[in-house]
């Protein structure tokens, strides 16, 4: 029986030229998976029948923005995820989607291989294959840029070979990966980190230097998840597009960062991610006003480890899945509203209302109708300071 391929398909030069290639290679029959995760470009069927063009025996497309938004976008908004403090996993939260749906494929026909089209050097190998390896450990994983030594100018010149209807005439001179939740661009003259972003890099943002007037949105949440704007209920996918919109015609979300890969080596990269950092910077401040103290502190460690295990592919990892149940029993009162102002390149919230509130309006005012009993205070602050006291007295003793 032939061996069957199952690939991840984009519709670009590397991946189109893999089926063939594969063929020849491993003598398997390829199947292209293409996923629509909001990358928006080119239509998906059009896509499907390139792969087909390309030599694949099936080419199967699947339309998972909704499933994207979801299952995948509101964890990492649940969990505040920005990597080193400022990445909201763009790319990372993608992978485990397109993982499942390759899985997926494999089983309806087949497949005893998947196949990738990434490089032994970045993050995303690292996000499939230990994917994969979770939810189908029997499957075998290919890389041909990785494990044939598949140069971008070499895939050029086996699609002029062979005919592929591919057009390499107008190849971006970036690395650029899109979806749903933002934008990430890499190489070229980028290399240089001394070498500032141009404006032509952007797509999902508009420049926050220009003169646009501000824009004010109210967004509304239940248990963490956002389901209005400005009142109107929306899917989370809907959401995330309007605020895609919004913030990004201020000029919100945009990112120039020195980044530490999974794989040891610091990359330069150009993000936007308007909508995520727009939901993020609402949810964090809801987040302020619902959610008691010492679970705020410690669900500050716990949003910064899973964005760790995200962005270094460990999605379907026992510590991943744990920590999940702890965010979600963390979101059970982060119900309300917070209002943004949208403006020069910021988000920034201006007022917040919740039935769950735990700000006591008598507790912390400082006029009539103050309710707190300031004579407690005395004695908390000597019992508080008491370990610090005794320390430093013994220090003295012994220091003397």
């Amino acid at each position: 029986m032939t061996d069957r391929v199952v690939l991840a398909y984009s519709g670009g030069l590397d991946t189109s030229v893999a089926i063939p290639y594969l063929a020849e290679q491993t003598g398997a029959e390829v199947i292209a998976v293409a996923i629509d995760v909001g990358q928006g470009g080119e239509d998906l069927d059009v896509i499907r029948k390139r792969a087909l063009s390309c030599g694949a025996v099936e080419s199967v497309v699947v339309d998972a923005r909704e499933e994207f938004a979801a299952d995948f976008c509101l964890p990492a908004l649940r969990a505040n995820a920005l990597y080193m403090d400022r990445y909201p996993l763009v790319s990372a939260l993608s992978r485990p989607l397109i993982v499942k749906h390759l899985v997926a494929a494999a089983r309806t026909y087949g497949g005893t291989i998947v196949a990738h089209g990434c490089t032994g050097k970045g993050n995303d190998q690292v996000r499939f294959e230990v994917g994969i390896g979770a939810l189908a450990p029997d499957l075998k994983v290919l890389a041909p840029a990785r494990d044939f030594a598949w140069t971008r100018d070499k895939a050029i010149a086996y699609a002029q070979d062979k005919g592929l209807p591919i057009d390499v005439s107008h190849s971006s001179p970036y690395s650029i990966d899109q979806n749903l939740w933002g934008r990430a661009v890499e190489t070229g003259f980028l290399e240089d980190i001394w070498n500032a972003p141009i404006e032509d890099l952007y797509a999902y943002t508009s420049d926050p230097a220009a003169d646009h007037e501000p824009d004010e949105v109210v967004i509304t949440f239940d248990a963490g998840v956002p389901v209005a704007v400005d009142g109107e209920t929306h899917t989370p996918y809907e959401v995330i597009v309007a605020l895609n919109q919004r913030a990004g015609a201020a000029g919100v979300g945009r990112l120039d960062m020195v980044e530490d890969r999974l794989v040891g080596i610091k990359s330069r990269e150009v993000y936007e991610a308007p909508g995520a950092i727009a939901l993020i910077t609402a949810h964090q401040e809801l987040e302020a006003v619902t959610v008691e103290r010492d679970l705020a502190r410690f669900k500050r460690g716990v949003d910064q480890r899973w964005g760790e295990l995200v962005y270094d592919g460990l999605w379907f990892s026992p510590l991943k899945q744990a920590l999940d149940a702890f965010i979600d029993q963390s979101q059970k009162h982060v119900s309300g509203e917070v209002r943004l102002t949208l403006h020069g390149g910021r988000a920034v919230v201006t007022g917040r209302r919740s039935e769950a509130s735990l700000y006591d309006f008598g507790l912390a005012t400082y006029d009539t109708g103050d309710t707190f009993d300031q004579s407690l205070a005395k004695g908390f602050v000597q019992l508080w300071g008491l370990p610090s006291r005794l320390a430093a007295a013994r220090d003295a003793r012994l220091s003397g």
